[in-house]
C-alpha cells in the first residue's frame, strides 16, 4: 500500500486542509473585535452619543461571546459540528452587514450582541475540532496551525482598521467581513469533515447552561467594569463579581447534584493536567493580556503616536508570534508541553523585564526588539497548556473540555485587562505627573512579570514525553 504524503509541516494533506479551512474560519471574528476599537469615536459622533453608550457596543460583544460558549458545547453534542461552524460563519457575516447598516446606536448595540454571540460559537468550536481532526499525535502542530487567526488579529486589525476609518467609512469595517465569508466558505465545505455529534441522546442542560451563562457574563462585566474605574473598589464591580460567584458556587451545587452530567462536567477538573493547563492559561491571559493595554497606550501618551504608528510600532510582537509557531508546534508533538511552556515563560521574562526601565527617552528599536522577544514567547506559553489540557480525554469529552478552557481564557484576558489598569492607576494616582505616569506603566509591567513567575507553578505538573536519540 503507498504511504500517504506528507507535507513540510509534517501533517497528512487531509489534515493540514481542515486545520486551514477551521483556522480561516475564525479570521473574520479576531479582527472585527480588534477594528472596532479604532472606530469608538467615528462611532460616537456618527451616532451623537456618548463614549459609555458606545463602548457598549464592546462590552455587549464580549458578554453575548461568554453566554455563547456553554451553548456551543450543547451543539456539538447534538448536532453535526461542520455544519454549526459553516452556519456560524454565514451568520457572522450576514450580522455583519446589518451592524454596517445600523440605523441608531441602539440598533447598532443589538447587531453587536449577536454577533458577539456567533463569534463565541466560532471560537469555542474551532479548538474542539481541531483536537478531533488531528489526534494526540499532531495536536501540537496542528493547534499552531490554528492560532494563525489570533495572530493576525492584533497584527493587521488595527493597521486594516485605522486604514479603513480614515480612507472609507467605519461601515465597511464589518461590510469587509462579508468578503471573507465568500472567500473562505467555498473552501471550508470543500475541506472541513463531517464531525458527528459527539453525544445525541444527552438532552439540553438548559439549567446548566443558564448558570454557566449568567456566571461568565456577569463575572466579565464585572472585571470591565474595574477596567473602566482602573479599581477593584467600585460598587459595580462588587456588585457583579458577587452575583457571578454566586452563580458560580450554584452551578457547583448543580452539578453534584447531576452527577457531572451537565454541560461542564466539573470531574474534568480531576485529570491532572486539565487542572494544571486551565490554571496555567488563566495566570498566562493574565499576565500576557494586561501588558496587551499598556504597551500601546504607552506610545500614545510617551511618544504621541497616532493609532495607525501605534499599530505599526507593535508589529514587532506581532511577527515573533508568527515566526515561532511552526517549531512549537513540533516541539510540543515532540517532547511535550511541560518543558515548551518552561523555556517560553523564561524568554518572555527576559522580552518584559527590561519593560520596567523604558522612558520616553528610549530608543524605538530596543523596545521593537524586546516587542519581539515577547511575541516569540507567547506561542509557547499558551499553545503547549491549550493543546495539553485535551491529553488523556476520551473524544466524547473534547465539547465539555473546550467550554472550560474558552470560559478560563475568557475571564484570564479580562481579569488581565483589568488588574494591569487597576496598577497602572493606583500608582500614577489621581494628580498623575509625567514621572508617576511613567512609574504606573512600570508597575503594570512588574505586576505581569509576578504573575508570569506564578505561571511556572501549574506549568510543572504538565506532560513532557521521553524522546530517544
Amino acid at each position: 500500500m503507498k504511504k500517504r504524503k506528507a507535507n513540510p509541516f509534517g501533517l497528512p494533506r487531509e489534515i493540514l486542509l481542515a486545520a486551514w479551512a477551521i483556522a480561516l474560519g475564525a479570521i473574520a471574528p479576531m479582527l472585527d473585535s480588534t477594528m472596532v476599537n479604532i472606530a469608538i469615536d467615528k462611532l460616537t459622533k456618527d451616532f451623537h452619543t456618548t463614549l459609555p453608550i458606545i463602548q457598549w457596543a464592546v462590552t455587549g460583544y464580549l458578554l453575548a461571546l461568554a453566554i455563547a460558549v456553554p451553548v456551543c458545547g450543547w451543539m456539538m453534542n447534538h448536532f453535526n459540528g461542520k455544519r454549526v461552524y459553516l452556519g456560524s460563519v454565514i451568520a457572522f457575516a450576514i450580522i455583519s452587514v446589518f451592524a454596517g447598516v445600523s440605523w441608531n446606536v441602539s440598533s447598532f448595540i443589538f447587531f453587536r450582541l449577536i454577533q458577539g454571540f456567533s463569534a463565541g460559537i466560532i471560537t469555542t468550536l474551532m479548538s474542539t475540532l481541531l483536537v478531533k481532526t488531528a489526534g494526540h499525535e499532531n495536536l501540537g502542530r496542528v493547534m499552531a496551525i490554528v492560532s494563525t487567526p489570533m495572530i493576525f488579529g492584533p497584527i493587521l486589525g488595527p493597521i486594516l482598521g485605522g486604514f479603513i476609518v480614515q480612507v472609507a467609512s467605519w461601515h465597511w469595517i464589518f461590510f469587509i467581513n462579508v468578503f471573507f465569508a465568500l472567500l473562505t466558505v467555498p473552501f471550508m465545505a470543500k475541506n472541513i469533515p463531517d464531525f458527528e455529534p459527539f453525544k445525541k441522546d444527552r438532552p439540553l442542560d438548559r439549567i446548566g447552561i443558564l448558570l454557566l451563562a449568567i456566571m461568565s457574563s456577569s463575572l466579565i462585566y464585572g472585571i470591565t467594569q474595574a477596567a473602566e474605574h482602573a479599581s477593584f473598589s467600585n460598587h459595580e464591580t462588587y456588585l457583579w463579581v458577587g452575583i457571578g460567584l454566586a452563580f458560580a458556587i450554584s452551578y457547583m451545587l448543580y452539578n453534584r447534584i447531576k452527577k457531572n452530567k451537565t454541560v461542564l462536567p466539573l470531574h474534568l477538573f480531576k485529570h491532572k493536567t486539565y487542572s494544571a493547563s486551565t490554571a496555567g492559561l488563566l495566570l498566562a491571559n493574565i499576565s500576557i493580556m494586561g501588558p496587551m493595554l499598556i504597551v500601546p497606550l504607552f506610545f500614545q501618551n510617551f511618544r504621541q503616536y497616532t493609532a495607525i504608528e501605534t499599530a505599526l510600532a507593535l508589529i514587532p510582537q506581532g511577527i515573533g508570534m508568527l515566526v515561532t509557531r511552526p517549531l512549537i508546534g513540533r516541539m510540543i508533538d515532540k517532547i511535550g508541553a511541560k518543558y515548551v511552556v518552561i523555556v517560553s515563560l523564561l524568554v518572555s521574562l527576559i522580552g518584559t523585564i527590561p519593560l520596567i526601565f523604558i522612558t520616553d527617552k528610549t530608543s524605538i528599536i530596543w523596545i521593537s526588539i524586546l516587542l519581539f522577544i515577547r511575541g516569540t514567547s507567547f506561542g509557547g506559553i499558551m499553545l503547549p497548556m491549550t493543546s495539553d489540557a485535551y491529553t488523556g480525554l476520551q473524544s466524547e469529552q473534547l465539547p465539555e473540555a473546550g467550554v472550560g478552557i474558552t470560559i478560563i481564557e475568557n475571564l484570564g484576558s479580562s481579569l488581565g485587562t483589568a488588574f494591569i489598569a487597576t496598577v497602572v492607576s493606583t500608582v500614577q494616582g489621581t494628580q498623575a505627573t509625567p514621572i508617576t505616569s511613567l512609574s504606573g506603566y512600570h508597575a503594570g509591567f512588574f505586576a505581569s512579570i509576578v504573575v508570569l513567575g506564578l505561571t511556572f507553578i501549574p506549568v510543572s505538573f504538565l506532560t513532557h514525553k521521553k524522546t530517544t536519540v
